[in-house]
């Protein structure tokens, strides 16, 4: 008889308990029982799936944090104020100034010298995104670089230097003594909204963009080639990438007149081929496309710390991904010859105030109905000026296109009192205003209210002596300009659905 330690024999099928001090006893059930058996296929898939999560983990991680750490910031205003709060990036309405610096700092030194850009750099570019919040309508206004417009008092947050207003200077100069929220500030002040977010790209940015996306395709109605900036297309249909995609961006030469309007409707041009091919690739929607074009634009980019995140980023990436491109509307602000400077641009009144207030009101234009203005009491008695009209020095600019309005205006005027009066032509313009010198603001309203324009034709310019009643071809005939009858949709200058050819200069 087997004592009690012996193991019974394997005829017998049982298996002896295995002693597990302080648990009890388990028993060994790895033989006879193959059901309960982990099979190979299991744990290898178990190990596979482990090591792929981990994968995708780490994947995510480096992308986020080398996203992340690209990143530069600055801050959104320069001490501007603000009344509005801040906005959810998912849901409400935005608008994003993007600007272009024209920073040789860096990589950007082989496009010139360092001395070429003062301070931060000047806004090469300049264009406001606006988005509606149901995302149905975008609206990119440009600015061009050109314009003259009152600086506000801006103080550098880097230094804490204060800088004093400025006026009558070109808008592209206002980051360059304060950074680019005093860009951001000026933009406020012009249009009566506050930007919510902001975008600085340098050179290289537009270069390695292009790269990216495989060339983007322009389209020119003559053969061009532009020895400053590089430019070198034949005529038709091209497609552009990395030098030549920046040399279509700021040649200053090869389109239109040569100036800077031709350029910004090149701008806009590409821009919206662009958003076209993004759309069509179908790279909005795709991870691994989006990373790359992440990639190459945060290490090239600059924004605010609101901005700054890359949950934020892609938010605002998923924003745009299902824009109709048919609603993308490009819009340059409206702008003449400036008064003071044939070279240079002021903004066009009352149709840039009109177009402004319409964007304060909706981002959809063709909804934006002009506020109703009050119309004037023609009972009411002008209260007598408490200066002398016939010593008052009034001036008629003939921006009408026809040759004998200077005179016929011009009587108009002296009709009235203000007898002391010049006559000069002038480069035609849509509609009239009345420019005034510091001093004159009594009697350039009088002159305004002779014609019945609202106070928004009315502006201070630097270099107007007296007053300067500038005649538009709204005043080619009758005694009064006739109301512009422009509703401010009809601004947009072209969609992204719209493939545009560049007129190149003849004289280019």
């Amino acid at each position: 008889m087997p004592g009690r330690y012996d193991n019974p024999g394997p005829e017998s099928g049982q298996h002896a308990p295995v002693p597990y001090p302080g648990q009890g006893t388990l028993v060994d059930t790895s033989r006879g029982l193959p059901g309960r058996r982990r099979p190979r296929w299991l744990k290898i898939t178990g190990l596979a799936i482990g090591v792929l999560v981990l994968g995708v983990l780490a994947f995510g991680g480096y992308w986020f944090w080398r996203l992340q750490s690209n990143i530069a910031t600055s801050a959104l205003g320069a001490g501007g104020l603000r009344t509005e709060g801040p906005v959810n990036d998912s849901k409400d309405r935005l608008q994003i100034l993007v600007l272009g610096s024209d920073t040789r700092s860096g990589k950007n030194g082989q496009y010139g010298t360092v001395d070429q850009s003062s301070g931060y750099g000047q806004s090469d570019v300049m264009m406001l995104l606006d988005i509606s919040a149901d995302n149905n309508h975008v609206n990119v206004i440009s600015f061009p670089r050109d314009l003259l417009v009152d600086v506000p008092a801006c103080k550098d947050p880097a230094t804490n230097q204060q800088h004093e207003p400025r006026q009558n200077v070109m808008i592209n100069s206002a980051m360059a003594d304060a950074g680019i929220g005093c860009a951001v500030d000026t933009v406020n002040k012009v249009t009566g909204m506050e930007v919510d977010h902001f975008m600085m790209a340098d050179f290289n940015a537009v270069k390695e963009l292009s790269n990216t996306v495989g060339g983007v395709d322009v389209c020119v109605n003559a053969a061009v080639f532009d020895p400053e900036s590089g430019l070198r297309l034949p005529k038709g249909t091209s497609q552009v990438q990395g030098d030549q995609a920046l040399a279509f961006l700021r040649t200053r030469h090869a389109f239109a007149d040569g100036g800077d309007l031709g350029r910004i409707k090149a701008q806009q041009s590409f821009l919206a081929s662009l958003t076209r091919k993004l759309k069509a690739d179908g790279t909005l929607g795709d991870p691994q496309k989006m990373l790359s074009i992440a990639d190459t634009m945060t290490k090239n980019l600059t924004v605010d710390d609101g901005l700054a995140s890359v949950p934020t980023m892609l938010t605002l990436a998923g924003r745009l991904k299902n824009i109709d491109p048919a609603k993308v509307n490009f819009i340059t602000a409206p702008t003449v010859p400036a008064p003071t400077d044939p070279n240079r641009l002021t903004l066009d009144e009352p149709a840039a105030t009109d177009l402004f207030a319409a964007l304060r009101r909706s981002a959809d234009l063709t909804q934006a109905a002009p506020a109703a203005s009050p119309s004037a009491d023609p009972s009411a008695t002008a209260a007598k000026p408490d200066y002398d009209k016939a010593l008052q020095p009034v001036t008629v600019a003939n921006g009408t296109n026809v040759a004998s309005r200077s005179t016929e205006i011009g009587a108009l005027i002296t009709g009235a009192g203000f007898t002391k009066l010049a006559r000069i032509q002038a480069q035609p313009r849509a509609q009239s205003m009345v420019y005034y010198g510091p001093g004159f603001a009594d009697v350039a309203a009088d002159v305004a209210a002779l014609f019945a324009l609202p106070p928004a034709s009315v502006q201070q310019v630097t270099g107007v002596q007296g007053v300067q009643f500038y005649a538009g071809e709204d005043f080619a005939t009758g005694t009064k300009p006739v109301p512009a009858a422009q509703a401010p949709g009809n601004v947009v200058a072209q969609t992204a659905n719209d493939q545009t050819c560049q007129a190149a200069n003849p004289g280019g």
